[in-house]
């Protein structure tokens, strides 16, 4: 596609997410792509804005949906509808919806994402273009799975359809790695990108 000869071979950015016991999940994030999505994501992350919520919506085999500042309180009803308060415009692009790729949600209107986001568990190719691609999972594509393998209230009884319930899939800490401290560490003569692995 036009958009995978965009991306610059790195270092970029990377959006480390703790999920606690189920282990963390790396995501490589391409401004080349959606530079005011990336640059919003960033300036969120720094904010402590993702730690505590955690992944409301999860369809085994499509993607696990999180990112919504809603999931802390304590009313499972109202998942699903929070934002940032801040709209961003579409970067949409014929980037490929294959495994681990990492996308702003919207609510189906134009210019509706603000900070929800989703992983893409299996290639879904009938998303492209129609979504902010904005990364990419490069290690933890296993935690994605196991997110997707918790008990799951599929007919929302306790809130929401498709909320893992009695687990949360929670993000206790999300923090962005900057592509010049990495460069910075690097062993002389190493890679700069070492990074770099296919996701899982």
């Amino acid at each position: 596609t036009v958009a995978l000869t965009h991306i610059q071979p790195g270092p970029h950015d990377v959006a480390v997410l703790d999920m606690g016991e189920l282990g963390t999940i790396r995501i490589e994030l391409y401004p080349e792509l959606a530079p005011k999505t990336v640059a919003r994501f960033i300036e969120l992350a720094d904010q402590g804005f993702y730690d505590g919520t955690y992944f409301h919506r999860v369809i085994p085999g499509f993607m696990i949906q999180g990112g919504d500042p809603n999931t802390k309180d304590l009313d499972p009803r109202n998942d699903g509808r929070g934002s940032s308060g801040v709209r961003l415009p579409d970067e949409f692009s014929d980037y490929p919806n294959l495994r681990g790729t990492v996308s702003l949600a919207n609510t189906g209107y134009r210019g509706s994402g603000s900070c929800q986001f989703f992983i893409v568990q299996q290639d879904t190719r009938d998303l492209d273009g129609h979504y902010t691609a904005f990364g990419k999972v490069i290690s933890g594509m296993e935690v994605v799975d196991a997110v997707t393998q918790l008990e799951i209230d599929t007919y929302g009884r306790y809130g929401p359809p498709n909320r893992p319930y009695p687990v949360n899939a929670t993000i206790e800490h999300m923090r962005i790695e900057r592509a010049g401290s990495r460069v910075a560490k690097a062993e002389p003569g190493a890679p700069a990108s070492a990074h770099a692995t296919a996701a899982s």
